[in-house]
């Protein structure tokens, strides 16, 4: 798998705690280099406090993210808070392959209750390996960056 080389934050809630797990497997045995910040399972843990710590850090590091709660979509919301991400959730490889190519998303968020783990794993590998293909994505993008500051 050929993967950009930049560093992978990790980041679950309880409800995504046991697909990370999985997900860690397939990074480490393609060797892609990660951090997770929630190496433990806390039950009563708040999506959007994982998220906005784990979004900041991508920002800060210009590094990707993968984010997983029960839908993707908690994650999704409150990661695309923080000025600088671009998250995305993703139900199949389509999905995943389009939000790199037009969307150059640095935030894959996934939903363990809505994505069984082979599919997710497909999902995370066509992500990773899907670059941004930039032209006219790459001047609507500058105007997101512009609405929030960034540029």
């Amino acid at each position: 798998m050929e993967v950009q080389k930049t560093k992978i934050i990790l980041a679950a809630d309880h409800a995504g705690f046991e697909l990370k797990e999985k997900l860690k497997k397939v990074l480490e045995a393609n060797e892609i280099s990660y951090e997770d910040l929630y190496p433990k399972l806390v039950k009563d843990d708040d999506y959007p406090d994982i998220a906005f710590r784990a979004a900041q850090k991508v920002s800060k590091l210009k590094a990707r993210g993968v984010f997983i709660c029960g839908t993707g979509l908690g994650m999704c919301i409150a990661a695309n808070k923080v000025k600088g991400i671009r998250a995305t959730p993703a139900y199949d490889e389509a999905g995943a392959r389009i939000a790199r190519q037009h969307n150059d998303t640095n935030v894959l968020c996934l939903g363990a209750r809505m994505t069984d783990e082979k599919t997710a794993i497909a999902i995370l590998k066509t992500w990773l390996t899907t670059g941004f293909l930039e032209g006219r994505h790459a001047r609507r993008l500058d105007k997101i960056k512009m609405f929030e500051g960034t540029l």
